[in-house]
Formats: structure tokens, sequence, C-alpha cells
């Protein structure tokens, strides 16, 4: 009875449900809670541990370890009582093995928190990773995470790596710290890893692995990410851009490739599906010419003559470049040459012109003096004169 009530309520269910929708999604049930658009409730805050939530404790022991390089070890040794108190305050035993090179950390019958163990393990990895015992011990508060980023598999040749690595420093260390600054985490970039202690609440660790993952796959130059992440701390402060996309605002920065040289290609041969002929050995050469017969006498002479020719042929040639620099310059015994008749030609020119433009000046000037006494003596002669007087006629 119970199979057949099933099979008619899923029949029923089939037919009322509308076409082209499987009734049977994913998440049927997820339906809009009261709770979840509330603004007064911050989804991020993580309410701080209260030992009265486990009275009982723990009831098995969980323990993690992790190795640490062998130049740690005065450190940690010098550390390790700052460590152990800090974390006596959570329940939790540690131990430093200094002959296997290695740290433990495990909880007692006094761990109330279940998840603290997580924090310890997390605090011993980032010691091993060379960050500073007061940095890491922070990461036992609920609110601060880290990341451990592994870079050294990323780039496989070992000089880009370590360019890479520098590019994601800085000079001076300016990249890393403006990251820090813009991103609010703590980073230290060790070795073939990156560490990261921050919060995931301003998606701080999220940027710095994208950051670092980015730069070392040579993806984007950090300064890039750095000024995009300026943009979109100016662009959250204005609220009417809150339901906006910010991609308009967002600069989009193209890669460049520099040009390579294209291997040469080599000519295809046309295909023959004959092998090429077989090329005479040296003692086919030898009965050829003859010299396979020959004595080992007559053979070490012939060498010996060849030599020699070689050595008198190479010496003439020593002897004609020495001689080369002893061969005087040829003389120029003939007249000067056209450019110097053509200079001298051009300065008589000049001259001429000089000497007719001089004449010319002088000839009007003359002609000027000549008028000015012409006209002087005209008017000298009209003063010289007596005016004849009007005689009157008597009528």
């Amino acid at each position: 009875m119970a199979s057949d009530d099933e099979a008619n309520a899923v029949a029923g269910e089939v037919a009322g449900a509308p076409e082209g929708k499987n009734w049977r999604r994913k998440g049927k049930h997820d339906k809009p809670k009261p709770w979840d658009e509330d603004p007064n409730i911050d989804h991020w805050k993580i309410e701080k541990f209260d030992p009265s939530w486990n009275k009982s404790g723990m009831l098995e022991v969980s323990s993690f370890s992790t190795l640490f390089p062998q130049y740690r070890e005065k450190y940690l040794q010098e550390s390790w009582p700052i460590v152990k108190g800090a974390l006596k305050e959570h329940g939790i035993s540690c131990e430093l093995n200094l002959v296997e090179g290695s740290m433990t950390v495990s909880t007692t019958r006094k761990t109330r928190d279940p998840f603290i163990i997580v924090k310890a393990r997390e605090l011993i990895q980032l010691l091993s990773r060379s960050v500073p015992a007061p940095q890491a011990i922070k990461i036992l508060d609920d609110e601060m995470c880290c990341d451990i980023i592994k870079i050294g598999g990323l780039v496989r040749n070992k000089e880009r790596f370590v360019k890479r690595r520098e590019r994601l420093l800085g000079p001076n260390l300016s990249t890393l710290k403006a990251i820090e600054i813009l991103t609010g985490c703590y980073i230290l970039v060790q070795g073939n890893t990156v560490a990261a202690m921050g919060s995931y609440k301003g998606r701080g660790l999220k940027q710095v692995r994208r950051i670092v993952e980015d730069c070392m796959k040579n993806v984007k130059h950090p300064v890039y990410h750095i000024k995009e992440l300026l943009i979109k701390r100016e662009l959250a402060k204005n609220p009417a851009l809150a339901t906006e996309s910010w991609d308009r605002f967002l600069p989009n920065f193209k890669k460049k490739n520099v040009k390579q040289k294209k291997p040469q290609a080599k000519e295809k041969k046309p295909y023959t599906p004959f092998p090429p002929p077989q090329q005479p050995s040296k003692i086919d050469q030898q009965l050829e010419t003859g010299e396979y017969f020959m004595s080992e006498k007559r053979k070490s002479a012939k060498k010996w003559e060849e030599k020699l020719e070689k050595q008198s042929g190479k010496a003439e040639e020593n002897k004609r470049k020495r001689e080369a620099a002893f061969v005087p310059p040829k003389e120029n015994t003939a007249g000067p040459s056209e450019s110097d008749k053509t200079a001298n030609n051009n300065s008589g020119v000049a001259d001429i012109a000089k000497s007719l433009k001089k004449k010319a000046k002088e000839f009007r000037k003359n002609e000027a003096q000549e008028n000015v006494r012409v006209e002087s003596y005209l008017a000298s002669n009209e003063e010289s004169r007596p005016k004849k007087k009007k005689s009157t006629k008597s009528k």
C-alpha cells in the first residue's frame, strides 16, 4: 500500500508540474529566509567561543605536526616559551623536537574549543615559513585567517622565478607594502611560498592570492593590480555606485608580447620512396686514385709533398700581405682636379660680379653730383639777370 501511495503521489506531482521543467530540481527547498536580507545582521561576524558550550571537552586527542628548516631552529628555540604560553591559554599542548626538526600540537583534557586545534596547526605552519612568533600568534583569533601560497611549481626556470619573485617585492619592498595597505593583510615572501595573514571579510586574502598567482604566471604586473585596488577603493566611497558595475571605471591592460624571432623553416625536399645513393667509402676513394696499392713509404712521401705545397702557398700569401704595407701610394702628377677648377672658376665669377656692382654704384654717385651742379648753375644765372620793368603806355 505504501509503495502504491508513493507512486500515486509522484505521478500527481509530475502531472501537476509545468511542461519543460524537472520537478526534481536541485535546491527546491532553498527558499529566502527573513533574516537573509536583514541589514541589521552581520553575516560575517564570528561570535567568540564560550567554554560553556562544550563543558565535557574533547573525546579524542587530535594532533598535528610539521617540519621546519634547520635555519629556523635557533629562532624557534628562543621564541618557543611565547608560543607555548599562547597555546596554553586555549588548552593546547605543543612540543618542539630539535632532533627530528618538527613541531607538534595536540589537544588536552582542558581543550573546549574544537576548532582551536586547526588554528594551532596553522600557527606552526606559519612559524615554519619564517613568520615572526608575535605575528603568527595572532592567527589564534577567530577573525584572523591565513593562506600559504605555493609559488615554487608555477615557474620552471630558476632565473625567471627569481625575477618574478623580486617583481612581487618591488624596490625597497615598496610594492609589497602597497599590497599590504590596500588588502589589509600581512604578507611574507620566503623561499617557494608566500604566507598571507588577514581576513576573508574584505576579500583581502583572495586578492593577495590573485595578485601573487598573476605575478608568478606573468599574467599581470602587481602595479596594475595596485592601480585597480586604488580605483575600487575610491568607487566604494560613492554609495550611488553600490548597485552598478564598475567595469567602465577599471582600466583594461592589454598584454604586449615581444615579437620573437621565427625559426627558419627548412625547405622540404620532394618525397622519394627510394633511399639516397650510398656514398663511396674511404677505401673506394683510395682504389679510384690508386693510393690503395701504394706502399707506406710512398704514402708518407706523398703526404709530405702535399704538406710542403700547402705551407709554401700559405707563406707566399703572408709575404704578399706584409709587403702590401710598404707599397707607396700613387702620386698625383696631373694638374689640378676638376673640383679645384670649378672652385677657382666660381671664385673668379664672384670677383667679376663684385667689381661690376662697385662700378655701377660709383657711376650712380657721379651722375647725381653732375645733376646737382647743373641745377645750381641755372639757379645762379637766373639770380644774376636784371629784371625788366613794365612800361605803361599812355593812351
